[in-house]
């Protein structure tokens, strides 16, 4: 029911969000003990392994060409790499190493070693400074084969032999993707981080426009475009392997014949095996706490969750909510010790090993009821208010005796409702792939904030009966407009509702989207047989109480969504975790960490407030009273 933006009426929301984002820093800054120091950025650490696997590659044949330009080339890389190296804390240690290198590659000497150790300092840095050297989820060839053609091909040419229609200008020629001497020693990791930052001193330009899941797409096609077709199922090897060996190796471990399937075939998501890489990983993050490397042990916990856990959560979840949630709650409490220095840390990834063994052994287990509730209460509730919208709307319509034109009203709201189911729908399909820790977090925080703005202010007395009476104005200003205005004053009254709602929804599936689906049918079940009995039967219904009721129904809700999205933030690292001791109650978003708790009291805190400064606003509308603008 908006219609003029208007600041002040948007305050509360603006100070409510400030007020919760000013708890989060407050709680993140809590002294909790020394913690590790930051890493630097991902793109330092990430471009100093890119610039060593090129003069690993590279350097040897450059030597051997004596050609000046290419050892000018190399001899550049290198020194970026010392320079680089500087700038990465957890890579310190190894600066003398990259120094060494830059002192053979400067002369041109010792070819073989410099690419040996050059591959050495790779395996160190990935491990060292927690780098992924995977993709989280198999990557979409057909995406892969889409951006090739549209970035790629003007170089490469459309079937990667290095012969693009801007080939011929370019020195030194592009890549043929087809060429043994290419692909000989080139491996996804490899590519992907070319695309992410170029080759200095070529036409190969930076590609860091690509979000990663997109540049391990076209990393990998570009794989397949020297290989044949497969005809059978390819044999099982996992991501991390097919990322991280060439063609020539994935040849000597399995066959030659076995390279084409591998490489167009690629591995679908096996919960078991992403549960012992886990558990194998943290194995090796309790050897590193043992032996004092507790910073190495954090890193490879978190890459560990993001990379092993969170893609497989889903299947964790519907397997036993229990153990997952435990998983999750230990996997935050594990790197939180390992931050601090704590001596109980090694304990604690101990315990998340057990519970690893525990998840691979898990059974089924049924849905949270809380979800079926949350979602069959928030439909009823903001049914309501949709009805009260149409209601206003029809009886602008009967007051003016143009009831013929009733059937577009009808139509503007079965519109948006159609446009809801549309966003809700469209919401799952484009999340079911992608749905990652970061963007559960992001939902379940902006959902929480419309409940609130919702429940707070939007529907405080003297906002409704204000918006109520512009509804019915623009209602009659439309009527002499005509038939489609009439349609566009209904669809956009209701599709703010509709909207709303899908929003909601879609941060409650998250975890449990059969119980909303379930939820939402009852909710709507019961919503049509009260709006059937107010319209048809003159049934009475006491809507101070049911708005009052409902009201709590939003908070609540948005105190769990709140809850639930500043502990999807701490489990990826974008929030510190500030353990404390305080009961966990997942159904309501509540788990015993200082800044979610701090954040949901403020929010019960701002919740108080609006419910006393609806108590200053004279009569609220009900179902009833809304069907006859003159009564």
């Amino acid at each position: 029911m908006k219609t003029a933006f208007k600041i002040s009426r948007h305050l509360p929301l603006v100070a409510l969000i400030l007020a919760v984002v000013g708890a989060g820093l407050l709680a993140a800054r809590w002294p909790a003990g020394s913690a590790s120091p930051p890493n630097a950025p991902a793109s330092d650490a990430q471009r100093l392994v890119a610039i060593l696997q090129y003069l690993e590659s590279d350097y040897p044949a450059a030597v051997a060409s004596g050609d000046e330009a290419e050892l000018a080339e190399q001899r550049s890389l290198s020194a970026e790499a010392g320079a680089t190296a500087v700038r990465v804390p957890a890579a310190l240690a190894f600066v003398p190493r990259v120094a060494s290198v830059d002192d053979r590659v400067r002369v041109g000497a010792d070819p073989a070693g410099v690419s040996a150790d050059c591959a050495s300092l790779v395996d160190d840095l990935v491990m060292a400074t927690g780098i992924r050297r995977a993709p989280a989820a198999p990557p979409d060839l057909a995406e892969g084969a889409l951006i090739f053609s549209q970035t790629c091909a003007s170089c490469h040419g459309p079937t990667g032999h290095g012969d693009g229609p801007a080939a011929a200008a370019l020195k030194p020629k592009p890549a043929d993707f087809h060429s043994d001497q290419v692909m000989g020693d080139l491996t996804p990791f490899k590519a992907f981080n070319i695309i992410r930052f170029g080759v200095k001193g070529t036409s190969m330009a930076s590609f860091a426009m690509l979000d990663e899941t997109r540049r391990w797409s076209l990393a990998f096609y570009l794989f397949t475009l020297r290989q044949p077709g497969c005809d059978r199922i390819p044999r099982s090897v996992s991501l991390d392997e097919l990322a991280t060996r060439s063609d020539t190796d994935l040849a000597s471990a399995y066959g030659a014949a076995e390279v084409p399937c591998l490489r167009r075939s690629l591995p679908k998501l096996e919960p078991p095996v992403l549960l012992n890489a886990a558990r194998a990983a943290m194995v090796d993050a309790e050897h590193r706490a043992a032996s004092g490397d507790t910073s190495g042990a954090e890193r490879l916990a978190l890459d560990t969750y993001l990379t092993d856990i969170e893609p497989i959560e889903p299947w964790l979840r519907a397997r036993d909510p229990e153990v997952t949630s435990q998983l999750e709650a230990s996997f935050t409490a594990t790197r939180s010790a390992l931050q601090q220095r704590s001596p109980q840390a090694r304990e604690d990834v101990v315990r998340l090993i057990s519970l690893l063994d525990r998840a691979g052994g898990a059974r089924p287990k049924a849905t949270a009821i809380s979800v079926f509730w949350f979602s069959f209460l928030v439909i009823v509730r903001e049914g309501f208010e949709a009805a009260v919208i149409v209601a206003a709307l029809l009886a602008v319509v009967k007051k003016r005796k143009q009831r013929a034109r009733a059937r577009f009203v009808h139509a503007g709201w079965l519109s948006a409702l159609g446009v809801g189911a549309g966003v809700f729908l469209l919401g799952r399909r484009l999340l079911a792939g992608a749905m990652n820790e970061r963007m559960e977090g992001f939902l379940a925080i902006v959902a929480a904030a419309m409940l609130l703005h919702a429940a707070l202010w939007l529907n405080a007395r003297s906002t409704t009966r204000r918006s109520m009476g512009e509804l019915r104005s623009h209602t009659q200003g439309a009527l002499d407009r005509g038939a489609f205005a009439l349609f566009g004053i209904a669809f956009l009254a209701m599709f703010r509702e509709t909207f709303e709602t899908a929003v909601f929804l879609e941060a409650l599936s998250i975890d449990a989207p059969t119980a909303v689906v379930w939820g939402a049918l009852c909710g709507g079940v019961l919503l049509l047989a009260l709006v059937v009995a107010v319209g048809r039967l003159g049934l009475r219904l006491p809507m101070t109480m049911l708005f009052k009721i409902s009201t709590v129904v939003l908070v609540t809700t948005a105190i769990v969504l709140l809850g639930q999205g500043i502990h999807s933030f701490e489990e990826v690292g974008i929030l510190p975790s500030r353990p404390m001791p305080f009961p966990r109650i997942e159904f309501l978003g509540i788990y015993p960490d200082r800044i979610g708790v701090i954040a949901q009291l403020v929010v019960v805190a701002a919740a108080l407030a609006g419910k006393k400064l609806a108590r200053r606003s004279p009569g609220r509308p009900d179902l009833r009273g809304a069907a006859d603008p003159g009564e």
